[in-house]
C-alpha cells in the first residue's frame, strides 16, 4: 500500500478523475475488494484458431464446441449420471439450440419433461463453469432479455436448503408452463459457450479458397472478446476494399481460380459480368470461368509489374517476367537464364512493340468497373473496418507472441536487416513499420501504402508471406521444377529453441516461458511433420481447415487451447457438419496433445489483465489515502 501523503501536495489530474468515478470511500472499498479478489481466480480459457480460409461450417462447429472444452465440462459435471448418448445430445443442444429444438418438435419429442430436464442440466453446467468468474462478469455474459431470471436460477442453492429446492422447482416449472423453455435454453447455450472461452484469437487468413469468409466475419463480429492477427490473404482483401488495383485483380483472380466467386457476387455484390463478357471474346475456346481467370491473370501480372517498378525497395524484381517472354518462340527466360516453354502461346492483350505491363483500354474499363464495386461494397467495408479495429500484424498476449507468418531471418538465424525508404529495420521494428504502412493505407489511401498491402500479401521479405511466389511460372510454364517457392529461413530455424528464444526476447517476452503461435504454413501430418516446434516454444496451428488442403495435410485443422494449467493442442480428424451433428449428435473427431502442463494453476493476477488490474488497485489505494489524509474530500 502506498505511503500516506504529508498533506501538502495537490491532487493530480488522475486522482481528480478517479474521485469523480469513486466519489465516496465506500465506492473505493467496493472496487478494491472486487479487484483484489479477482486476481486470485484462475485465468480464463484462450482459444486459438488460424487459416480459416472461408470454411464456415468447420469454423462454426469448432467455435460452438470451443475445441472440445464444452464436451469435457459436460463429461466432468455429469459423469455417469447421464449416458454417453444423453451427453452427446446435450452437447448438440448447446452447439445448435434452435436447430435441435426444431428437430425435437418435428419428431414430437419436445415434451415438457424434455425441456425441464435440459434446463436443469444446463443450469448445473453453467453453475460449475461460472466459478472461475466474478458474479458481475457472469451476469454480463447472459442475454439481457433473460438476465434477471437466469441470475436468479444461478443463485439458487437447493442442496443447502429445502426451501431453495422448492423455489428452484417453481422457477423451472413456470418457465416450461408459459412456453418460454426454448428461449431460455438458447440463452443458457449462449452463456455456456461464453463461459467456456474467455478470449478468442484468430491468427490470420479469413479469405480465399472456401466460399463463406463473409459469414465467418459476420459471426465473429458478435463475439465479445476477440483479437485478430492479419494473414496475407486478409491484407490482400483489405487492399482491394481500399481501392488497390493490383489487390483487386489478385482477389478476383484467386476467386476464379478457387471457383468461389459466390463470395464476390452474393457476399459483397461485386459483379463479374463485364469481365466474363470481355474474357469470352479474348479466349473464345475456353470455358467462361477459365477464360475470366486467364484475362484477370494477365491484368494482375501487368499491375504487379507496374507496382514493382515504382517500389524498388520491395526487392521483387524477380517477378518482372512479362517482358522476358519471347512471343515468337513461345518461351520465357527466367532468373536462372534458362529458356522455358510456355504452356500457352496466345496473349491477346499484349501488343508487339508496346510495354507489356501497360493495360489495354478494355482492361482499364474492366478495372474501373471492379474498383467501383469493391470500394462501394458496404458489406466488404464493414468487414475491413472490423479487421482494422480488432486486428494487427502481431499480438503479445499473456506472454505469448501471435503472428501469422514469419520473422525474416538470415541463413544463420539472425534477424534480417531490411532497407526501406532509406531506413533499416529488423525484427520487431520491421513488424511495427509494416503495420504502420498498413494503417496508412486505411487512413489516407496513399498509393505507396496501398502498394505495401500487396507487398505484405506476397513479398519474400513480408512477415505475412515469407516466400517468393511463383505465380507466373505456375500459370504459364508447364515445367514444375520452376514452381518451387523459396522460403525464409525462419520456417526451418523455428525448430531450434535458440531461435524461438531470440524472437520472443525481441518482442519483449520471457524467452523461457513464452510461446510463438503461428499459422500460414499447413502442417503435413501425413509426411510426419509436427506443429509443435523447438520443444514447445513454437506452435504452428495451420493444420488445413481448408478442404483443399485435407489431402495434403491428412487432417482437418488444428486449434489450440490455453487454460490455467497449460496448453493443449487439438488435432481435428473429421469435422461433423450441422446436419450430421443434429441427426446423430456427432461431434468433432479430435486428438488432444498436451503441449505444456503446469503444476500450479495460473491466476488472473499472473496475466496481462491482472497487471492492468494491479495498476488500477494502486491508483485506488492512492485515492483512498487522499480521502483519508484530507487531500480530497469524499462525498457523504
Amino acid at each position: 500500500m502506498p505511503r500516506r501523503n504529508n498533506g501538502t501536495a495537490k491532487p493530480s489530474k488522475l486522482l481528480l478523475l478517479l474521485a469523480e468515478k469513486y466519489p465516496t470511500k465506500e465506492a473505493v472499498y467496493e472496487s478494491l475488494i472486487y479487484r483484489q479478489s479477482r486476481l486470485a481466480l484462475p485465468k480464463g480459457i484462450e482459444h486459438f484458431m488460424s487459416d480459416l480460409h472461408g470454411e464456415f461450417d468447420s469454423f462454426f462447429h469448432i467455435l460452438n464446441n470451443c475445441s472440445g472444452v464444452i464436451r469435457e465440462k459436460v463429461d466432468y459435471v455429469f459423469g455417469e449420471s447421464l449416458t454417453a448418448e444423453e451427453k452427446a445430445e446435450l452437447c448438440t443442444l448447446i452447439y445448435y439450440p434452435r436447430e435441435k429444438i426444431e428437430q425435437r418438435k418435428e419428431q414430437r419429442a419436445a415434451t415438457p419433461a424434455w425441456y425441464r430436464k435440459n434446463l436443469e442440466n444446463l443450469l448445473a453446467l453453467a453453475k460449475l463453469m461460472s466459478y472461475k468468474y466474478p458474479a458481475s462478469k457472469v451476469a454480463g455474459f447472459i442475454p439481457k432479455r433473460y438476465a434477471s431470471i437466469i441470475v436468479e436460477l444461478m443463485n439458487t442453492r437447493p442442496e443447502r436448503d429445502a426451501a431453495q429446492g422448492v423455489y428452484l422447482r417453481k422457477l423451472l416449472t413456470t418457465i416450461v408452463q408459459i412456453d418460454s423453455s426454448a428461449d431460455f435454453i438458447e440463452a443458457f447455450a449462449v452463456l455456456v459457450k461464453r463461459l467456456a472461452v474467455d478470449r478468442l484469437h484468430i491468427v490470420g487468413d479469413f479469405f480465399d479458397r472456401g466460399d463463406r469468409p463473409d459469414a465467418i466475419l459476420d459471426l465473429l463480429m458478435e463475439h465479445p472478446s476477440v483479437d485478430i492477427q492479419w494473414g496475407n490473404h486478409d491484407v490482400l482483401w483489405m487492399g482491394a476494399a481500399l481501392g488497390s488495383d493490383v489487390c483487386i485483380a489478385t482477389v478476383v483472380r484467386n476467386s476464379l481460380r478457387y471457383k468461389n466467386t459466390d463470395v464476390l457476387e452474393r457476399g459483397y455484390g461485386v459483379s463479374l459480368r463485364p469481365l466474363t463478357t470481355l474474357a469470352s471474346h479474348l479466349y473464345p475456346d475456353e470455358a467462361p470461368i477459365k477464360a475470366a481467370e486467364r484475362a484477370m491473370t494477365m491484368m494482375m501480372f501487368k499491375l504487379e509489374g507496374q507496382l514493382i517498378r515504382r517500389n524498388p525497395d520491395m526487392q521483387m524484381d524477380s517477378r518482372l517476367l512479362l517482358h522476358k517472354i519471347d512471343f515468337r518462340s513461345s518461351c520465357a527466360v527466367l532468373g536462372d537464364g534458362k529458356r522455358y516453354e510456355l504452356e500457352h502461346a496466345y496473349f491477346p492483350t499484349i501488343e508487339e512493340g508496346v510495354d507489356p505491363y501497360e493495360l489495354t483500354e478494355e482492361e482499364e474499363r474492366i478495372l474501373d468497373d471492379l474498383r467501383s464495386y469493391f470500394t462501394e461494397s458496404k458489406a466488404l467495408r464493414r468487414h475491413v473496418d472490423y479487421l482494422y479495429q480488432k486486428g494487427s500484424l502481431y499480438t503479445c498476449f499473456n506472454g505469448n507472441l501471435l503472428f501469422h507468418g514469419c520473422v525474416p531471418l538470415t541463413e544463420d538465424g539472425s534477424f534480417r536487416v531490411i532497407s526501406y525508404g532509406g531506413k533499416s529495420y529488423q525484427g520487431k521494428a520491421w513488424f511495427d513499420f509494416c503495420e504502420k504502412q498498413a494503417r496508412e493505407a486505411y487512413l489516407y489511401g496513399t498509393e505507396s501504402a496501398l502498394d505495401f498491402l500487396y507487398f505484405l500479401w506476397c513479398g519474400r521479405l513480408s512477415p505475412l508471406s515469407g516466400r517468393e511466389f511463383k505465380t507466373f511460372e505456375r500459370a504459364l510454364i508447364a515445367d514444375e521444377s520452376t514452381w518451387k517457392e523459396p522460403s525464409d529461413p525462419y520456417f526451418k530455424e523455428i525448430d531450434k529453441p535458440a531461435c524461438c528464444e531470440r524472437v520472443l526476447a525481441e518482442f519483449g517476452l520471457d524467452p523461457k516461458r513464452g510461446h510463438i503461435i503461428n499459422g500460414h504454413v499447413p502442417v503435413k501430418v501425413k509426411k510426419g511433420e509436427t506443429p509443435v516446434k523447438a520443444g514447445g516454444r513454437a506452435i504452428v496451428i495451420d493444420g488445413g481447415f481448408c478442404r483443399a488442403y485435407h489431402k495434403k495435410t491428412g487432417i482437418s485443422g488444428y486449434t489450440l487451447i490455453s487454460n490455467s494449467r497449460g496448453l493443449r493442442l487439438l488435432e481435428h480428424q473429421k469435422i461433423a457438419d450441422v446436419r450430421a451433428a443434429l441427426r446423430e449428435n456427432h461431434d468433432i473427431e479430435s486428438v488432444s496433445e498436451t503441449v505444456e502442463l503446469q503444476s500450479m494453476s495460473t491466476t488472473v493476477g499472473e496475466t496481462d489483465e491482472g497487471r492492468r488490474i494491479q495498476d488500477e488497485i494502486t491508483d485506488l489505494y492512492n485515492l483512498l489515502l487522499a480521502y483519508q489524509n484530507g487531500m480530497l474530500n469524499p462525498k457523504e
